[in-house]
């Protein structure tokens, strides 16, 4: 069973449960899209930004939770998550819109 989280406490607690830091990953200038909101977990979240892909620009920034969770609800977007096993934290996710219409 999958449940959608909207809550700003909810979704941080549940990224941070399992080691998730919030990122937006950088876009070309002038292209007129909104971020690309991510969640990196663990070791990933120490690569990011300007250690990763030293060969290009670019990369995820890594960025602190209201600023992540403001772009979140200015997209109108919510987490789409798996409810809890119990001895189990899975760490899928899935940006959806938060009026249900259909998965991002």
């Amino acid at each position: 069973m999958t449940q959608v989280l909207t809550d700003r406490a909810a979704i941080r607690q549940w990224a941070v449960a399992r080691s998730g830091n919030p990122a937006i990953e950088d876009q070309a200038s002038g292209m007129g899209r909104p971020p690309v909101l991510r969640i990196v977990f663990d070791q990933y979240a120490l690569n990011a930004g300007e250690n990763q892909y030293n060969d290009r620009p670019g990369g995820l920034d890594l960025v602190d939770w209201p600023e992540w969770l403001e772009e979140l609800e200015r997209q109108n977007l919510g987490l789409l998550v798996e409810d809890e096993r119990p001895g189990h934290l899975d760490a899928y996710y899935e940006f959806v819109p938060r009026d249900g219409a259909q998965r991002v």
